[in-house]
């Protein structure tokens, strides 16, 4: 077995190599994780506002209404409730948006579960362990996966050989402009 390895490692091309493949594969990963654990701190921050505004303004709201007496307290009391729920609605966005982000951390997590898991199979087979098409498989198969761009990006540079941090900043900058897009566009998609 170990002859057939090194006669099928002698035949493949002198720029393919297993274990450049593997860290490549094992950068993506690095970079998924990188890049949801960014994200998701700003996500909990938007959630925790969110909620901590909405708490705060049912809490003035109930106030408000124990100390109505006059019909000019209730006047104010109406602008106050007109003001504060255009307020909770955009908390309530926000809070949507996070939720959807949650989503988001699940899909990435599942990728980088199955994308390891994957490599791990290939790396597991004497068979396909030197097989540069097996490798590609692999790769084609997990960037089929991905649905925004900017993970399609990422893959693409960290398989040319590019480094976790650049990867991550070409990750950062597509995903701003693909969220900024989906806010232009002013359209809630719930799950």
């Amino acid at each position: 077995m170990s002859q057939d390895r090194e006669m099928g490692v002698s035949s493949l091309s002198q720029d393919w190599s297993h274990v450049r493949e593997t860290v490549n594969m094992l950068y993506l990963a690095i970079c998924q994780i990188e890049a949801t654990l960014g994200d998701s701190n700003v996500s909990v921050e938007t959630l925790t506002q969110s909620f901590t505004s909405l708490a705060n303004h049912t809490h003035s709201i109930a106030d408000q209404a124990k100390q109505l007496n006059d019909p000019e307290e209730l006047d104010v009391f109406k602008k106050d409730v007109s003001t504060t729920t255009t307020e909770l609605q955009s908390n309530i966005s926000a809070s949507i948006e996070a939720f959807q982000f949650y989503d988001r951390v699940c899909q990435r997590l599942d990728h980088v579960s199955t994308s390891l898991e994957k490599v791990s199979d290939l790396l597991g087979s004497d068979n396909q362990i030197c097989d540069p098409n097996a490798w590609k498989n692999v790769q084609n198969g997990i960037k089929s996966s991905y649905t925004m761009e900017a993970e399609h990006l990422m893959f693409e540079y960290l398989m040319r050989g590019g480094s976790v941090q650049e990867a991550l900043e070409i990750y950062k900058h597509h995903f701003e402009k693909e969220q900024n897009d989906i806010q232009n566009n002013d359209e809630i998609e719930l799950f």
